[in-house]
């Protein structure tokens, strides 16, 4: 029994090091002030490590109005996220109604789709709507999402049909219901669905440089691109850019984690 839970623990500690090797590597590339980066053999730990990099990219390029791009996308998709796939998911949990089946049927197939399948049907919708090149045409697009309308789907059916009748007997309207009742007892799959959402939203990349070309609109992970046409031969700031990119969300994602998974398994009972 000891032996087959060291060997457990060694293979997920096994794939928790290939799984953040990349990260890793690349911060070791961003701190590094000297030599190949790509010598052989590899140095993974810098001689002398130096934060020069960092405030390269800094100075060149707008970091700061990227930041402030991505944190307001963020934002506004997150919070119509968790509202529009709420208020979809309750009439698929607690209304029947004909043709209930097939449409969360429907919406699940989605799933299946790559999601670049969806960019042309997209880009011509917000180029109609004349919302390109604006923070819109990024979040509209992703506030439906099947993932979030299926944890929110779970959420609402754990709750007791009990409280819901006893809710109506007493006159309350169908919104009260949704806003007093069903949300505040799915806190826990909500606050895993804004953490995956941030995530998601933070790190997106293809849909927000298919719709934004304006420097000023751009999000961190578009903008960084800069760095490649600035310093296409230097790959230790291209490394520092992406580093600075990707921290935010693993950060919050670290200190988040336990409430995600506790969301998630509500979400997936």
């Amino acid at each position: 029994m000891r032996l087959r839970t060291t060997l457990h623990y060694a293979l997920l500690i096994a794939i928790a090091l290939i799984c953040a090797f990349p990260f890793l590597w690349t911060l070791s590339i961003a701190v590094g002030t000297e030599g190949n980066v790509f010598s052989f053999p590899a140095s993974f730990v810098p001689h002398r490590p130096a934060l020069d990099n960092f405030i390269e990219v800094f100075r060149v390029i707008d970091l700061g109005r990227y930041y402030w791009n991505s944190i307001w996308i963020t934002f506004w998709t997150v919070a119509w996220t968790v509202l529009v796939c709420s208020l979809a998911a309750y009439p698929l949990a607690r209304h029947k109604f004909r043709g209930r089946a097939l449409a969360f049927t429907v919406i699940l197939a989605t799933l299946m789709l790559p999601t670049e399948v969806n960019f042309l049907v997209n880009f011509i919708t917000t180029a109609r709507v004349g919302i390109v090149n604006t923070h819109l045409a990024v979040i509209l697009p992703t506030i439906a999402g099947a993932i979030g309308i299926f944890m929110m789907k779970n959420a609402f059916e754990e709750v007791p049909q009990d409280l819901i009748d006893a809710a109506r007997v007493d006159g309350a309207s169908e919104l009260y219901i949704f806003f007093r009742i069903m949300l505040p007892l799915a806190l826990p799959q909500i606050g895993a669905l804004v953490i995956l959402t941030t995530v998601t939203t933070w790190n997106n990349f293809l849909w927000p440089s298919v719709v934004l070309t304006k420097s000023e609109l751009l999000p961190l992970a578009v903008g960084i691109l800069e760095l490649s046409g600035t310093f296409g031969s230097s790959t230790r700031i291209i490394a520092a850019g992406a580093v600075l990119t990707i921290a935010p969300a693993l950060i919050v994602f670290y200190f988040t984690q336990r409430f995600f998974m506790r969301g998630i398994e509500g979400a997936i009972k």
